[in-house]
């Protein structure tokens, strides 16, 4: 039995690149580190394992827009070829990037994995380079699904009330990128959210943050079909790192304390809520705030 997830710690995200120097670097006679670049702390790393938990499989998911997605570094040990631990990576990365609010995949693929990558679903857009002067690659795209209707309709209309609402969030173009009841996660975009070193504005960071909870409540009202208005009542936040590349903050149901039940007797709710924002998988910032529904009489 095999397993997609991402590298448990250190050990195994040094094992995970050692298996993309072996597969993708050392044949071509490529040091140690070429395997590596300068997005690493930007993106979304995979493996497969096996029952023993030694990694078989590595992958790679890198937003490069709010919209956009790159695959990269695919590599599987040459003994698991051709019993479907590419699909495995394939399709968590798929995973990964649809929550995430990507809308179009692309990869560069090598010419003996073209097929493969067409039978899921991938468009060959014809050549785009050459590695070391003699490994072909062509550029293939994919667009991904959204959600579920009933729930992409959701995000819609709170998209609408913030944009029509909060001229900043339309200015920032804050989306919701994936909603279950379980998780929010939201992004912006990152081309208008720069301060002078490429890195996100402090202020940017905390809007998000904030929307993205009074989001949480937001649908927390919708599933009881209840009226209140939501106001922030105390807002803090730790700035962690800086944000360099494209941002995404999601909060989850065992981040928030409170639910909207006061309402049912004309009574205020109160929510806590914590957010994280994050570049890739790193946690760059991390929200507390304090939400107050008022009940609408």
């Amino acid at each position: 039995m095999y397993h997609c997830r991402a590298p448990k710690n250190k050990a195994e995200l040094e094992q995970y690149y050692q298996l993309r120097w072996q597969i993708l670097r050392q044949p071509w006679q490529q040091p140690m580190g070429s395997e590596k670049d300068e997005l690493e702390a930007q993106s979304y790393h995979r493996v497969v394992v096996d029952d023993m938990d030694n990694i078989i499989g590595a992958g790679r998911l890198h937003k490069y827009s709010q919209d956009q997605a790159q695959i990269r570094y695919m590599a599987v040990s040459d003994e698991y070829r051709g019993v479907g631990i590419g699909k495995l990576l394939i399709n968590e990365l798929e995973g990964v990037a649809a929550q995430m609010g990507v809308k179009t995949l692309e990869l560069n693929a090598r010419d003996n994995v073209i097929g493969f990558y067409q039978q899921l679903g991938y468009l060959d857009q014809g050549y785009s380079h050459t590695l070391y002067g003699e490994v072909s690659h062509n550029k293939m795209t994919k667009t991904i699904e959204n959600s579920a209707e009933h729930l992409a309709k959701l995000a819609d209309n709170l998209q609408q009330i913030w944009h029509q609402t909060i001229p900043l969030s339309k200015v920032m173009n804050i989306n919701i990128c994936y909603f279950d009841q379980q998780s929010l996660i939201t992004n912006c975009d990152p081309t208008v959210n720069k301060n002078l070193h490429d890195t996100m504005f402090a202020g940017s960071i905390y809007t998000l943050a904030t929307l993205t909870g009074w989001g949480w409540v937001y649908f927390a009202l919708q599933s009881l079909s209840h009226q209140a208005d939501i106001v922030l009542a105390q807002g803090n936040i730790r700035y962690i790192a800086p944000l360099a590349g494209v941002a995404n903050a999601r909060t989850s149901l065992n981040l928030v304390t409170g639910n909207a039940e006061p309402l049912i007797q004309g009574k205020n709710a109160r929510f806590n809520i914590e957010v994280e924002v994050c570049c890739g998988e790193q946690v760059v910032a991390v929200f507390t705030g304090s939400y107050v529904a008022i009940a609408k009489r």
